[in-house]
C-alpha cells in the first residue's frame, strides 16, 4: 500500500505578505533574535500556545472534511505526542522527512510507543519564520496546511490524507527552532481493538492475535503480516531526500475461517476465527528467520462495500 504523503519544504524570499512568505522558494537572511520563537514552542504539550495552534488546525481540517460530507476528526493524544516529537527533532536537526534519525517510519513510531491503529502522516515545513506573535504563528501554520489541502491531481497525496474517509482521529505536532518551522499531521483510523501483546519477539515465533471490531457494520476481510529489515540510523543527507513512505512489499495474508463445505479457491479453509460480536483470533507467525519489524494490518471494510482499508498497523520487533 503506497501512502502518497511526501514532505513539503518551503523557504522565503520576499515578505510582502504572509502568503508570499510561504509560497516563495529562495532563502532570505534575517537579522533579528529568534530566542522568543524557540522558547514559545519549547514547552510541554499542554502549553497554551501550542494548544491554540493545534486547535486552529483541527478546526481547519474538520471544516474541509465537512465540505466533503466526511466525518469529523477527534484529537488522539498519542498521535499528538508522536507528531510533536518528530516535529521537534526535524526542527532541531535541520531536516524534513517521514523517517526519523533512527530510521523509523510514522506507523512504526506510533506503534512502538503503544499505538495499534493505522496512521497516515503529512509533513510541511518552512525554514524562515520571522515573528513569535501568536497571530503570525497561527497564520504560518494555517498556510502550511493550506498548501497541503490545495494540492491538485496527480500530486495530491497530502490532500487525500486530509480527506480520507476512514480517518477518525488526528494529532498535530508543531515546532520552531532557529527560524525552522515544522508541522506534522498524523491521521489515525480507529476501528479495531487489539489485545495486549509483547512487541519484542524472536524471528519465527508464532503469536496468537486477539482483537475485536469496534463497530458491528464493519467486516474483517484479511490480516496481512508485513516484514521489513530492522531500521538503521540515517544521516541528514538521507533524511533530506524527498520520498514517499509505504508498508513493505513482503507480506503474507491470513483469511477468515470458512465453515464447511465452503473453502477458498486454494482449497484452504482460512485461519482467523471470527465471532458474531466481531471478536477474532488468529495465529500469526513471524515468518522470516532473520531480524526485522513485522507490521500486522487488519483490513476491514464497511458491510456491503467492496473496498477494504487498513485499521491496524501493529509493529513487532523481532531479533
Amino acid at each position: 500500500m503506497e501512502l502518497e504523503t511526501c514532505n513539503l519544504k518551503l523557504e522565503t524570499s520576499n515578505l510582502k505578505s504572509r502568503r508570499d512568505f510561504l509560497k516563495s522558494s529562495a532563502a532570505l537572511a534575517l537579522s533579528y533574535s529568534t530566542g522568543d520563537v524557540c522558547r514559545l514552542l519549547a514547552h510541554a504539550d499542554d502549553d497554551k500556545t501550542l494548544n491554540q495552534l493545534r486547535n486552529n488546525l483541527l478546526r481547519m481540517v474538520n471544516e474541509e472534511r465537512a465540505v466533503e460530507k466526511l466525518s469529523q476528526l477527534a484529537v488522539d493524544a498519542l498521535a499528538t505526542d508522536v507528531a510533536t516529537r518528530h516535529a521537534r527533532e526535524m526542527a532541531q536537526h535541520k531536516y524534513v522527512s517521514h523517517w526519523n534519525r533512527e530510521g523509523l517510519k510514522p506507523y512504526q513510531r506510533y506503534s512502538l510507543v503503544g499505538g495499534v491503529h493505522a496512521t497516515q502522516e503529512n509533513i510541511s515545513a518552512a525554514d524562515n519564520t520571522w515573528s513569535s506573535e501568536l497571530k503570525d504563528l497561527v497564520q504560518d501554520t494555517s498556510y502550511l496546511h493550506l498548501r497541503l489541502y490545495n494540492e491538485t491531481p496527480p500530486n495530491d497525496g497530502h490532500r487525500k490524507a486530509i480527506l480520507a474517509p476512514q480517518h477518525t482521529h488526528v494529532g498535530f505536532g508543531i515546532a520552531v527552532d532557529e527560524l525552522r518551522l515544522r508541522v506534522v499531521e498524523l491521521f489515525v483510523s480507529k476501528y479495531v481493538e487489539l489485545g495486549s501483546q509483547p512487541q519484542k519477539r524472536k524471528p519465527g515465533e508464532t503469536i496468537y492475535l486477539k482483537g475485536k471490531l469496534l463497530n458491528w457494520y464493519h467486516t474483517l476481510t484479511v490480516i496481512e503480516v508485513f516484514y521489513e529489515t530492522l531500521p538503521k540510523e540515517l544521516d541528514l543527507e538521507a533524511l533530506n531526500q524527498s520520498r514517499n513512505y509505504s508498508l513493505p512489499r513482503e507480506s503474507v495474508n491470513l483469511r477468515p475461517r470458512l465453515h464447511p463445505p465452503y473453502q477458498y479457491a486454494d482449497k484452504l479453509p482460512g485461519v482467523i476465527e471470527v465471532d458474531p460480536d466481531g471478536s477474532f483470533r488468529a495465529p500469526v507467525t513471524l515468518f522470516k528467520n532473520s531480524p526485522g519489524i513485522y507490521t500486522i494490518v487488519c483490513w476491514v471494510k464497511l458491510s456491503g462495500s467492496a473496498k477494504a482499508f487498513p485499521a491496524t498497523e501493529f509493529c513487532i520487533r523481532a531479533e
